[in-house]
């Protein structure tokens, strides 16, 4: 089974939908994401925007949910940003706190106000 992502016009996945490989073969028998998106917009309307997903990460450094922007430049989709202080990490293509999660102790949760981990009470 192939994953394909409408986009916005601002390349922000919609949704998700699923084909079967059968739909993105070329007239060798080779998958092609252009076959793929052709396929998609067959369905769905000429003026759609389409990319493949991989729900195993082998492209475009993760898969790809509602919400997420295709990085064109990157070729990877990136997640919405968790808090505004947050960094995007170039490495992993995810958002950092400007503080490590502490590595012992209790869980913790992040605290936007004061840019700190704060342990979660425990009952």
């Amino acid at each position: 089974m192939a994953h394909f992502c409408k986009l916005d016009d601002n390349n922000v996945v919609l949704n998700t939908v699923v084909i079967n490989d059968s739909d993105c073969l070329d007239e060798n028998g080779i998958e092609s994401e252009a076959v793929g998106i052709a396929f998609c917009k067959s369905i769905y309307g000429e003026d759609t925007n389409w990319i493949q997903t991989s729900w195993t990460n082998r492209i475009r450094k993760r898969y790809a949910e509602p919400g997420y922007t295709y990085d064109s430049v990157r070729d990877a989709f990136i997640p919405p940003k968790y808090y505004e202080s947050w960094s995007l990490n170039e490495d992993t293509l995810d958002w950092d706190p400007p503080v490590p999660y502490p590595t012992e102790g209790p869980k913790c949760y992040w605290d936007e106000l004061t840019l700190s981990w704060v342990p979660i009470p425990q009952e």
